[in-house]
């Protein structure tokens, strides 16, 4: 199959990502159960999970009207190293099309023939979600390369198209065919949580035209605390958030420096931004300022990692 045949649904795989929130599982599940078409595949990929994930999981096996594939991982790998083995799953299942989401959203009934009718025109497609209250969600879609971050205020309407052309990623809704996979590899474990989907969405963009689509197919079952800053809100994040959007800065400028698109000052402007918004985060959203430490820890170990010479991103699945 090429991107310019028709849709089959059933050589899609959607991948999922779960970390002791079965409760948030069960209702993904059903969701798929609810689905019309559904897909060929569930993958569900169980980072070491303490609750009872691996019991809901084998209760839904014979109910979800389709093929459900349970891998528990030994040990939490994060949100990178989970969707890392939930592509590499889908790919080794011969998906052409592998659609990854996280366990703390719903899939409309109808959203894989939502995404599949653009299947024939893009290989690397992202679908609008609605937020846990119902409001639609906006998702920052295009990256400034040179400062490496999300431009915060790209237009959010769509016209006759019903699409925007995107340079980023976001695994809650990435939507991509195995061909852009081959090429650019797995998602790169190495990150944990942050900047992973961010980075892989931009290499998409390299080899393909990556979109986001006026398509709503997915649905947050999970609230988040907000900061409503009138056009956009910010979320309330962790210790651990914290610390690694600061350290992944190094695998940013790695896979930058491997693309040829690494301009150090405006990228050292861009993570002292990103340092910045977040102390914003911490004062304005968890009314703190607790968590500081973190942030520099990150930006400690980043300068480390930056400055090793033999990383390597990831290897091209065809290498």
């Amino acid at each position: 199959m090429t991107s310019a045949e028709a849709f089959d649904p059933a050589s899609a795989t959607i991948a999922i990502v779960t970390y002791n929130r079965s409760h948030l599982l069960r209702g993904l599940l059903e969701s798929i159960i609810a689905m019309d078409p559904k897909p060929g595949h569930v993958v569900v990929i169980d980072n070491a999970s303490s609750d009872d994930t691996t019991d809901v999981v084998e209760s839904y096996r014979e109910r979800l009207g389709t093929e459900l594939v349970y891998r528990r991982l030994d040990t939490n790998t994060g949100g990178s190293g989970g969707f890392s083995e939930g592509m590499r799953a889908a790919y080794e299942l011969g998906s052409t099309w592998i659609w990854l989401m996280d366990d703390d959203v719903e899939v409309l009934p109808d959203g894989l023939a939502r995404m599949g009718k653009w299947a024939p025109r893009f290989k690397s497609i992202q679908g609008r979600r609605y937020d846990y209250d119902g409001s639609e969600f906006y998702w920052q879609y295009r990256l400034s390369i040179p400062l490496g971050i999300p431009i915060p205020f790209a237009p959010a309407g769509f016209d006759e198209s019903g699409y925007r052309v995107m340079n980023s990623g976001c695994f809650e809704g990435m939507f991509i065919h195995r061909d852009i996979v081959e090429k650019i590899g797995l998602p790169d474990p190495r990150f944990f949580i942050y900047w992973d989907d961010s980075v892989y969405g931009w290499l998409a963009s390299l080899q393909t035209t990556a979109v986001i689509v006026d398509e709503f197919v997915l649905r947050r079952t999970r609230e988040i605390k907000q900061w409503d800053m009138g056009i956009r809100h910010l979320n309330a994040s962790s210790n651990a958030y914290r610390y690694y959007i600061m350290r992944n800065r190094a695998f940013i400028k790695h896979y930058f420096k491997a693309n040829g698109a690494y301009k150090p000052v405006r990228f050292a402007l861009g993570s002292a931004l990103t340092f910045g918004k977040e102390l914003v985060r911490l004062v304005f959203v968890e009314r703190t300022v607790r968590g500081t430490s973190n942030l520099r820890r990150g930006v400690k170990d980043g300068r480390a990692l930056a400055r090793d010479t033999s990383w390597q991103p990831m290897p091209p699945l065809g290498a």
